[in-house]
């Protein structure tokens, strides 16, 4: 993990937020375009969802503590979304909690490392080219509401 730097002042208040953070500049550093709240289908809301150099589709969801783990009922449906699916979770929290057969990444505001890569299921090719799509259309209508504020809504 990265040390802390100038833009230290400027991070998320939600612990999942910081943890995403350090998430993204881990998966950019592997060359992964980066997608915070994404929705892949109705109904799903990913953490971080990204994007490899040779079309991997990796889902990312950021737990801050036990109770935030225990809570989420929806993490199994996550998994026809992606190549490879992950848990980022900080150094304190009590991995054993988390299942077998899952990716598991280390992070903090400033970084993270892959712990467990993730065993890969491949999307099948129909799937694969939706979330494309439905990434790059989410991905440049973020691009265009950051270039004009107040303009156009949220992707």
């Amino acid at each position: 993990m990265n040390a802390p730097s100038d833009n230290a002042l400027l991070l998320p208040a939600m612990p999942g937020q910081r943890l995403a953070r350090g998430v993204g500049r881990l998966l950019r550093s592997l060359d992964h375009a980066v997608l915070t709240e994404f929705v892949p289908a109705r109904g799903l809301r990913v953490d971080l969802m990204s994007l490899g150099p040779r079309s991997e589709i990796w889902v990312v969801e950021c737990k801050s503590s036990r109770a935030d783990f225990t809570s989420d009922r929806k993490w199994q449906g996550y998994l026809d979304w992606c190549d490879r699916y992950f848990w980022a979770v900080d150094a304190d929290f009590p991995a054993d909690l988390l299942p077998e057969g899952t990716g598991l990444i280390l992070a903090d505001p400033f970084g993270a490392e892959i712990a467990r890569m993730a065993p890969e299921t491949r999307l099948p090719g129909a799937r694969r080219n939706r979330l494309m799509r439905d990434f790059a259309r989410a991905a440049a209508l973020r691009l265009q509401a950051a270039a004009d504020p107040g303009v156009f809504s949220d992707a």
